[in-house]
């Protein structure tokens, strides 16, 4: 628009221009005329005054006359075709005068125009620096009150812009729960200015816990699950084991007993690991017992009985027994030595004993005395050799 207007101007300004300068060029002529009329009237006055003289003189000079008269008709048609070319200049100029008043006035429209854009344009300008001073002023409020933000409550504008409730439109009743706030805050007491650095000290060793916490039920998890299955196949093979060595057991006490029946039972528990064991011993002709109800050397040879059928389940390399059969008799002796002797093929026993029967059962003898007082002398018998002697 302003550009239009400038451009408008200048067309104008440029034909304005053109029309004074052929105003001033019709001016000059009419002057240049005027002058020539003049002259030539100050001429012919010349002439004239010359002619009265040639009258009075005639006589003299016709010829004279003659030719001034011919110039005096020569500027007189010269004058009445300066009148012509002066009404024709005259119009001219009255044309130009009133295409340049026109102009002038369109000069002085589009001058008023220009001076009222202008003064608009000032206007808008002061406007604009106005809202850029209000803006800033705006802008500066803004910062002072994202400050006072941080500052009071240690809340950013974005942070804060999240927790806006749109329903809080009462600036009264807002400005109480400010200050209610406040009056909590004030009750909590003096602030420990060093909570937010002991704060990340206990949230790191928090976070450290935590994950070695979650190590720890993991691996607790890991261990329970191992545990179960620890206790499963604890579980199955005890039975297993259990009744093999049962089987066994009452095999081994016929054996040693010559006869009878022996039994072991798992007391009534809900967990077989932890349940008790029930012996049951029947000797050769006495009733189903509790083996707690047997004589001495019954027990013993109940409890040998149970060894050794464990002994055969699962054979150790190397064995020693203390006095294991001293509570038997003689005949029930025997029958150990004799089971006893068997169980060498896989192990080998090492008997402390002071029974003829198990001493006779044995490859070797090592027998140990004290014929002085502090000394001890041991005395060893291969038997094994002797008999392969024999």
């Amino acid at each position: 628009m302003l550009s239009e207007d400038r451009e408008k101007e200048s067309v104008q300004l440029h034909t304005s221009e053109e029309v004074h300068l052929s105003l001033a060029g019709l001016e000059q002529q009419n002057v240049f005329i005027l002058e020539n009329i003049s002259r030539i009237e100050e001429e012919i006055q010349k002439f004239t005054d010359e002619l009265k003289e040639l009258d009075v003189n005639k006589g003299n000079a016709t010829e004279e006359i003659q030719k001034k008269e011919e110039e005096i008709e020569e500027l007189k048609e010269t004058i009445e075709n300066s009148k012509e070319l002066f009404i024709e200049i005259e119009e001219e100029i009255k044309a130009q005068v009133k295409k340049r008043e026109e102009l002038n006035r369109k000069h002085k429209d589009f001058l008023g125009e220009r001076e009222e854009i202008s003064r608009h344009m000032s206007d808008l300008d002061k406007e604009c620096f106005r809202l850029n001073s209000q803006k800033e002023s705006y802008e500066e409020a803004a910062e002072k009150l994202i400050n006072y933000m941080w500052e009071e409550y240690e809340i950013t504008y974005n942070h804060a812009m999240e927790l806006r409730n749109e329903n809080l439109t009462d600036l009264a009743y807002m400005k109480r729960q400010i200050q209610s706030l406040k009056n909590d805050i004030k009750k909590l007491g003096t602030v420990n200015v060093n909570a937010i650095e002991d704060y990340k000290n206990l949230l790191e060793r928090y976070t450290f816990l935590k994950d070695q916490h979650d190590d720890l039920v993991e691996a607790e998890k890991s261990l329970q699950q191992i545990i179960e299955e620890l206790d499963t196949a604890m579980r199955r093979q005890f039975k297993e084991q259990f009744a093999l060595i049962s089987k066994e057991f009452d095999h081994v006490f016929k054996q040693l007993f010559g006869g009878g029946k022996g039994t072991l039972e798992l007391m009534e528990e809900e967990d077989i690991l932890e349940a008790g064991i029930r012996i049951i011993a029947q000797p050769p002709g006495k009733k189903l017992q509790n083996m707690m109800q047997l004589s001495g050397g019954e027990k013993a040879l109940t409890a040998i009985s149970l060894l050794f059928a464990i002994q055969n389940l699962k054979p150790s390399p190397f064995c020693l027994l203390d006095e294991i059969e001293a509570a038997l008799d003689d005949n029930n002796v025997d029958r150990f030595a004799r089971y006893l002797h068997k169980l060498t093929e896989n192990t080998q026993f090492i008997v402390i004993t002071h029974r003829r029967g198990t001493m006779t059962s044995a490859d070797r003898l090592y027998g140990i005395t004290m014929q002085e007082k502090g000394v001890s002398t041991l005395v060893s018998v291969d038997l094994l050799e002797k008999e392969l002697d024999k």
